[in-house]
């Protein structure tokens, strides 16, 4: 038995499968396709996020969310979507996956925060948050972020932001 054994471990190379496996899936810097997508089921998100399109200045009252204004001031709200849903590639996905792993560990702290923006966007330029003293954060980017960076930063509960604080997003 024991032979049989020996020979069927022998016959039996599970370096490969083995390898595969940390690679496309275990391995958050190397994952690909489904392997992305457990990592965000872990860490709480999702590949498909939504975009802001277009003009969000629109006529009517803050409680329905959005950019609302006043008369005078913003366009009639036509019934068209004024976000696009987007399925992220591998690279962006990840970048979502790391944010929201980083966000999920984070005490929250200004230092906190702004490590985690020098990680997520290395050798990009400066990048940095300033909190306004007045129930507002300010992301600040010396460099141009693609539309699918801009809505990771944007995504509610992926950064860490303390409740009721406004986020604005300055790029430079």
């Amino acid at each position: 038995m024991t032979s049989m054994i020996e020979s069927f471990n022998a016959a039996m190379d599970m370096t490969v499968p083995m390898q595969s496996f940390y690679d496309l899936i275990w391995n958050v810097d190397t994952a690909q396709g489904y392997g992305l997508d457990v990592w965000g089921r872990i860490v709480g998100v999702e590949r498909a996020i939504t975009i802001p399109s277009g003009s969000t200045s629109l006529f009517g009252f803050n409680e329905a969310g959005g950019s609302w204004t006043g008369f005078d001031q913003g366009n009639f709200y036509t019934g068209e979507s004024i976000t696009d849903n987007f399925i992220l590639s591998d690279a962006d996905f990840r970048l979502l996956i790391l944010a929201k792993a980083a966000g999920n560990i984070s005490d929250g702290s200004i230092p906190s925060v702004n490590a985690i923006l020098l990680a997520l966007f290395p050798n990009r330029g400066d990048c940095n948050v300033v909190d306004g003293l007045d129930m507002t954060l300010t992301y600040t980017f010396h460099f141009t972020l693609t539309p699918p960076e801009l809505a990771i930063v944007l995504q509610p509960d992926v950064l860490p932001n303390p409740a009721g604080v406004v986020i604005n997003v300055v790029q430079i």
